[in-house]
């Protein structure tokens, strides 16, 4: 495994590790904040509804394709 991938306990998704890592103190409280996956994804929504292609798409189409985008975005980095 590349560095800082990190896999979720449930699934093989590459989470791309912390979005934001903090200290070793914070991780004794379990404080690990979103991943970088989440942050991409949220970053590529916020784009398509900021300029929706398909104004009549629901809200499932566009979480999915977030994370579409999320993957490409951590596959890119892996290169």
């Amino acid at each position: 495994m590349q560095r800082n991938q990190q896999m979720t306990p449930m699934s093989n998704t590459n989470t791309g590790g912390p979005a934001f890592p903090v200290d070793e103190s914070a991780l004794i409280h379990n404080l690990q904040g979103m991943t970088l996956r989440d942050y991409f994804a949220a970053k590529a929504m916020q784009g398509m509804l900021a300029c929706p292609i398909q104004p009549q798409s629901g809200a499932d189409m566009y979480a999915r394709d977030a994370y579409h985008v999320a993957d490409a975005m951590l596959k890119a980095r892996e290169s």
